[in-house]
């Protein structure tokens, strides 16, 4: 089972963290795993090349943990407020459509939000 759990300040989102493989399918033919590989990677391309902001990600492979940063979603973090409303508007849309799969795929996917304050790259 794959756990997903965003970050979220003062009801702005921030971040997540992904644990697992989802087991939905053998390793390369899992398509509920590309599919959030494949959004997660749309996260951080957006953030970091599309808006010009900071993103902190640590993706490993082999424990399958990946963790998702941007302090550019915070007010304290970044004056622009557009580009905030942006990143964080792309967090909350991938943890909805998240949890639009979670409807169909419960068994291997499990989702939350927690409140948590921004303490740099933790």
């Amino acid at each position: 089972m794959t756990k997903v759990v965003f970050f979220k300040s003062n009801g702005v989102y921030w971040g997540f963290e992904e644990q697992g493989h989802t087991g939905f399918e053998a390793s390369g033919n899992d398509i509920l795993c590309s599919a959030i590989s494949a959004m997660t990677m749309l996260v951080i391309n957006t953030i970091e090349v599309a808006y010009g902001a900071d993103v902190s990600y640590d993706i490993d492979e082999e424990t399958t943990n990946v963790r998702v940063t941007s302090r550019c979603a915070l007010p304290n973090c970044e004056s622009d407020e557009k580009k905030r409303y942006a990143i964080s508007g792309l967090f909350m849309g991938y943890y909805y459509q998240l949890m639009d799969l979670v409807e169909e795929y419960y068994e291997y996917l499990d989702v939350e939000v927690i409140e948590k304050e921004y303490d740099g790259n933790k």
